[in-house]
C-alpha cells in the first residue's frame, strides 16, 4: 500500500494517526499499476465505500476530494445531499474522456456510468480545482457555472532546494562520468508512451551517440516489455533503475543533465495533464526535453528552459538529444530558466496561498 506516513497494524481494515499535525485515516487497500482493470476498478469503488461513512460520521468543516479516480469524488457527493457539508473537488485527470482517448476502457456501458459520476461530482461540488488548462475546459464544459480554478502541481523548493549536490552514487555502473545522461522518473506505463525514448535510443545507436544513456527510474506495467525491448534489440544506452526515495530525488536529478517529459500521443494530454515529473525537473534547475504538443510545450519555448519535439518522430527526438549533449552551455542556461520559472509561477508556497484563498471563497 501507499507510504501515508503511518505505523501500526490495520485493525478492521482500517488505522489512522497524525502526521505532521494532521489527522490520517488510511484502509488496508491492496492496489497496485500491475493489477488488471477489473481489480483497479473495484479497488477504486471499495475506497469511495469506506470513505462515504468517514464523511458522514467525522466531524469537520469542508470535504476535498481529488481524483483520479473519478470515484474519489462519491463521498463528497453524500456529505453534500446528506449533511450539507461544502465540498470541493479537485480533478487531476479528466475521467472519462482520458481513459476512452487512450483505448484503456471501450465498454459503452461503463464510459456512460462514468460520465455521470463524472457530470454528477461536478453539479455537487460548490466548487472545482483543475490542474491544467485543459481539464479546468472540460469541467467548464459540463458546468458552465462552476466556480472553478487552476492550480496545477507545484515545485518544492525547499526538498529540491539550491545547496544539493550531485551523487553519482545514485547511477548504476553503466552510466560513466563523461556520459550525457537524460532521465526519466515515473510510472512506467501504457499513458507515459516510453517507446517512443526506445525508438529514439535506436536512432542514436545508429548514429554511434554512445556517450549518451537515456535513465528510467521508476516502475510500472509495462517496464517489463520496455526492459526486454531494450535487451532484445541491444540499446545498451537505456538504463533502467528502480524506484528510488522522493528525498534521494533532488541528488539524483543534479547528476543528471536533462529531464525527459514523455507521454502517449493522445491529443486529449495535451492541454489536460500535470505531470509532477515536469515540476520536479523545473525546481532541480533541470532542463526538459518533451515529446508532445500542448501547454508544458508551449512554456518550455517561452521561457525556453528546454526542447519541444513533435511526437511520433525518433529522428527528431534523437537529435534534439545529441544538440543537448553537444552544447553544455546553452543547456545550463535553460536550466536556470527552468529553476527561475520553477519560483517565480510554481512555487508550492505561492500556489498553496492561492489554493487557501479560493477555497475560503467557497
Amino acid at each position: 500500500g501507499s507510504n501515508a506516513g503511518l505505523s501500526g497494524e490495520f485493525i478492521h481494515g482500517k488505522r489512522e494517526g497524525w502526521v505532521d499535525g494532521i489527522r490520517v485515516i488510511q484502509f488496508s487497500l491492496p492496489y497496485s499499476n500491475y493489477l488488471g482493470k477489473f481489480k483497479r476498478g473495484l479497488a477504486f469503488i471499495r475506497f469511495a465505500l469506506k470513505s462515504i461513512f468517514v464523511a458522514l460520521k467525522e466531524d469537520y468543516d469542508l470535504l476535498f476530494a481529488t481524483s483520479t479516480p473519478l470515484t474519489a469524488g462519491i463521498p463528497g457527493i453524500f456529505a453534500k445531499i446528506f449533511r450539507k457539508k461544502p465540498f470541493i473537488f479537485e480533478v487531476r485527470d479528466l475521467w472519462p474522456e482520458l481513459p476512452k482517448a487512450m483505448g484503456a476502457v471501450k465498454n459503452k456501458f461503463i464510459l456512460k456510468g462514468m460520465d455521470w459520476l463524472e457530470s454528477l461530482s461536478y453539479y455537487y461540488a460548490d466548487a472545482c480545482v483543475g490542474l491544467s488548462p485543459g481539464i479546468v475546459q472540460g469541467i467548464l464544459k459540463k458546468q458552465p457555472q462552476k466556480k472553478v480554478m487552476m492550480i496545477p502541481n507545484g515545485c518544492d523548493l525547499d526538498l529540491f532546494n539550491l545547496k544539493v549536490k550531485p551523487d553519482r552514487s545514485l547511477l548504476p555502473d553503466t552510466i560513466f562520468e563523461n556520459d550525457f545522461v537524460a532521465v526519466f522518473t515515473g510510472a512506467h506505463g501504457v499513458a507515459n508512451g516510453l517507446d517512443a525514448v526506445l525508438d529514439a535510443a535506436n536512432v542514436l545507436k545508429i548514429k554511434q551517440r554512445v556517450d549518451i544513456k537515456l535513465l528510467f527510474v521508476g516502475d510500472g506495467k509495462l517496464k517489463p516489455a520496455l526492459m526486454k525491448r531494450a535487451i532484445d534489440e541491444n540499446l545498451d544506452q537505456c538504463v533502467f533503475i528502480n524506484p528510488i526515495q522522493k528525498t534521494k530525488m533532488p541528488a539524483l536529478l543534479k547528476t543528471v543533465n536533462l529531464g525527459l517529459m514523455i507521454l502517449a500521443n493522445v491529443s486529449a494530454f495535451y492541454y489536460g495533464t500535470s505531470p509532477n515529473k515536469f515540476f520536479d525537473y523545473l525546481a532541480s534547475g533541470l532542463p526538459v526535453l518533451n515529446n508532445y504538443p500542448g501547454w508544458l510545450a508551449q512554456m518550455i519555448k517561452e521561457h525556453h528552459c528546454g526542447i519541444a519535439v513533435k511526437p511520433d518522430d525518433p529522428t527528431a527526438f534523437a537529435e534534439s538529444l545529441i544538440y543537448c549533449a553537444d552544447h553544455p552551455n546553452e543547456l545550463i542556461q535553460m536550466g536556470k530558466n527552468a529553476r527561475k520559472l520553477a519560483e517565480t509561477n510554481f512555487s508550492r508556497e505561492k500556489l498553496a496561498n492561492e489554493f487557501i484563498s479560493f477555497l475560503e471563497t467557497v
